[in-house]
């Protein structure tokens, strides 16, 4: 087929066939757009609008329209993660000057169209991204010739040295290293266009944390993913020339701008930011791999959007929760909507070189505005870039699975795959045994957080282990990344085995680790069940120095559990029977009891509570031991109802997931009301910038967990078993579409208390269905 074949059929498909696919969306989606019709006060008024790795925060302030630039994986010297500027586009006759004003974010295509009208002129802009390659595209529509000046802005065109408490923004945090300096990048005009590029030097935090924690011998042969990585692009427009320089300040960081302008005026008018990453000391190896990206671009120019509104509408089509009316949102439906427009806020990184991160994700803005103390520069936000916090991480993907984004979790499955084998060092090295050490606040290049493992500790103190009141003996963290992982195989028969190293190395750790511990501490490695003595433990951050944490309890149980019932292709007969006899080792739950009732106990015994954790909770969910249909539910209830602690530190904020553990236990009318205070409006403009919570606005692991909580109430799994509505209220109208293992998808719609539409696929996994609750 000749390329002017393809692009008819392309066309084809966009004018005619994706009406017709919107028919088997969801019906409210439309309605879930986000208006304004008055422009914004600053970016914190921002929309999101992105795709392939992209995030753009789109907002027009006086007349001028404004986007910040983030692209997943760019990590500088520090381990910050670097904005890539900020664009502003100004119309000459400008029409969105004493006129009429809309924007809007069109969640059925993936990008937000702005229209102004005054006396003088009628335009159009549209903002978008290309979901296939990296490229942003402004497309300017007028009813008449404009004169259009784009400007690219940066604030790090000169070395910039951070203020106090900026560093929460890198990996150097309250560490003893002076002077901490974010390096500028290089800008220029090159050509037509502005190139632009941040070019990471050949030392970075990666050297001073290997050196800080002992392992400097073996550097040169561990994964670096800092040394001289390089991020960038170009800024362009067809029929667009340099136009000088700017300067300014916008809220709290001073900028320099370089000026593209329109040769002429014209009606329409096209911009292109294109977007390249590399890992190279050699910035002409850079220039080379943009001006292919370049290339790539202009070739499939006439398919582009084409191939990316299909794809939004397969996205929508996979999977949805809406309500059934179709007047105006009430403030019940407003958690619907605000499932969606999150989920649209993940989908922006579906092809991320770097996992969407809990404390933002790619929609941060200028931080004053998120806390009026830190008047930093637009790159900050709290808890750290290129760091990961794996208890609030995992909150992140696990929506993915029953939302059937299954191949969006690649970027946080390979960013421990990348990892492992500095995380099996670390027990090498330190303890002489195998397994991956990973620990909590973890770097991206598999190292605990120089910080967090502490500068000033006792001379002899294990190299081994966090100095942290907090994290010390947090080990279990990536287990649940290992059950995402299986879980991915048993929704889809996806192939994992690129995978299984992780898995088994993770569980390796812990029987290797704890018989180490016990061996040190005298003759014996088991206890005289047989069983591991998880001494020291922690049950999350909260339950420290605990003996036998039930929430490590329940993912070694579970993750092993699910390895071995893995089809026989995954485990040979001797490695079968080695993980079995490893589950066999695995000592129980421990339980407690308040006023006569039993509960699950967070260890058989700790020292003492440092954070406000619930882990006793944690066999509901994540790990799936109790729940609706499962034996000793009332077990799980009682902890629930009667531990004190679990009462205590109940709440919706930020990564609390009393939302999911109510939905996992039936518990509707708490479900509900927690529901109702996660996935409502935010105090932003953008209903779904929630935060910042415990971390940073927007937050994600906010969102992550009220979806998951929103899933739950609608449907549970357990092996081939479904559970529909477990947690629904009756006054609740419902349509929904979620994905099941065993590659099945429900569809329902529920109205006026009754179930009146169940489709399942395929049919024959109808009879594993059991409607709940009497709908």
């Amino acid at each position: 087929m000749n390329k002017f074949s393809c692009y008819n059929v392309l066309l084809f498909i966009c004018v005619f066939l994706l009406p017709l696919l919107a028919s088997a969306q969801p019906k409210s989606l439309d309605r879930y757009n986000v208006v304004w019709t008055t422009q914004s006060k600053n970016s914190s008024e921002s929309m999101p609008c992105g795709g392939h790795d992209i995030g753009l925060n789109v907002w027009v302030e006086n007349g001028d329209l404004l986007f910040y630039v983030s692209r997943s994986g760019t990590f500088d010297e520090n381990n910050g993660f670097l904005k890539l500027g900020r664009v502003r586009v100004k119309l000459s006759p400008n029409p969105f000057e004493n006129g009429e004003f809309r924007q809007e974010l069109k969640l059925h295509e993936g990008y937000v169209e702005i229209t102004g009208k005054n006396k003088a002129v009628s335009a159009k802009i549209n903002l978008w991204v290309d979901v296939m390659r990296p490229v942003v595209h402004v497309s300017v529509n007028a009813d008449k010739p404009v004169t259009t000046e784009a400007v690219y802005e940066s604030w790090r065109y000169e070395n910039y040295l951070q203020k106090s408490g900026e560093n929460f923004a890198n990996s150097l945090k309250w560490g003893p290293v002076k002077n901490i300096t974010t390096q500028r990048d290089s800008i220029a005009f090159r050509g037509k266009g502005v190139e632009f590029f941040h070019h990471n030097l050949d030392s970075t935090v990666f050297d001073i944390t290997v050196r800080q924690q002992g392992l400097w011998a073996y550097k040169d042969k561990m994964y670096n993913p800092l040394k001289n990585l390089t991020f960038g692009g170009c800024f362009e427009g067809k029929g667009m020339s340099p136009a000088g320089m700017t300067s300014g300040r916008y809220v709290d960081a001073n900028f320099k701008g370089w000026v593209l302008k329109s040769d002429k005026p014209v009606k329409n008018q096209e911009i292109t930011l294109t977007l390249h990453t590399l890992q190279t000391p050699d910035v002409k190896a850079w220039q080379s791999g943009l001006e292919a990206a370049k290339t790539d671009r202009d070739k499939n120019a006439k398919t582009a959007l084409a191939k990316t509104r299909v794809w939004w509408n397969d996205f929508w089509n996979r999977s949805f929760i809406e309500g059934t009316a179709t007047g105006a949102i009430s403030k019940e439906e407003s958690v619907l909507r605000n499932f969606e427009l999150f989920r649209y806020q993940l989908g922006c990184n579906a092809f991320g070189s770097a996992p969407t991160k809990f404390n933002g994700g790619l929609f941060t803005y200028d931080a004053a505005f998120t806390d009026p103390k830190k008047q930093y520069t637009p790159d900050f936000r709290n808890w750290c870039g290129g760091l990961m916090t794996a208890q609030n991480q995992r909150l992140v993907y696990f929506p993915f699975l029953k939302n059937g984004d299954f191949e969006m979790m690649k970027p946080q499955f390979d960013y421990y795959k990348n990892m492992l084998g500095n995380a099996e060092l670390r027990s090498e090295v330190y303890w002489g045994h195998k397994g991956a050490c990973f620990t909590e606040q973890i770097e991206n290049f598999g190292l605990p957080n120089s910080a967090e493992y502490g500068w000033k500790r006792p001379e002899n103190y294990d190299k081994g282990m966090e100095y942290n009141a907090w994290l010390e003996y947090l080990w279990d963290t990536s287990l649940e990344f290992c059950f995402m992982i299986l879980e991915k195989e048993r929704y889809t028969g996806a192939d994992i085995t690129e995978y299984l190293p992780l898995i088994r190395s993770c569980l390796t750790f812990f029987d290797e680790h704890y018989q180490y511990l016990a061996k040190q501490r005298g003759a014996k490695a088991l206890d005289d069940n047989g069983h591991l003595v998880l001494y020291p433990g922690s049950g999350a951050e909260t339950f420290k120095m605990a003996y036998n944490a039930s929430s490590t309890i329940a993912a070694l149980k579970t993750v092993t559990s699910r390895l071995l019932e893995l089809p026989d292709k995954y485990l040979s007969a001797d490695e079968r029977k080695a993980w079995s006899g490893f589950l066999q080792r695995i000592p129980p739950i421990e339980f407690a009891e308040f006023d006569g009732h039993k509960t699950i106990a967070p260890a058989r015994a700790w020292m003492r509570v440092q954070n406000e954790e619930s882990p006793q909770l944690y066999p509901v969910f994540p790990w799936g031991m109790y729940g609706v249909g499962k034996p000793d539910l009332d077990v799980a209830i009682n902890t629930w109802n009667y531990d004190p602690i679990v009462k205590k530190f109940r709440s919706p904020k930020g990564w609390k997931q009393d939302n999911i553990w109510a939905a996992r236990l039936g518990l509707t009318e708490a479900a509900d009301t927690l529901l109702q205070q996660k996935l409502g409006d935010s105090p932003r403009r953008f209903p779904s910038f929630w935060g910042p919570g415990f971390d940073w606005t927007p937050d994600h692991n906010w969102g992550g967990s009220g979806m998951i909580g929103l899933q739950e109430m609608l449907m549970q799994v357990d092996g081939k078993k479904i559970y529909l509505l477990p947690a629904w209220p009756k006054s609740r109208n419902v349509h929904f579409k979620l994905h099941a293992p065993y590659n099945t998808t429900v569809e329902a719609t529920v109205e006026d208390g009754k179930l009146k539409k169940l489709e399942v696929l395929p049919a024959e996994r109808k009879s594993d269905v059991q409607v709940m609750n009497g709908f």
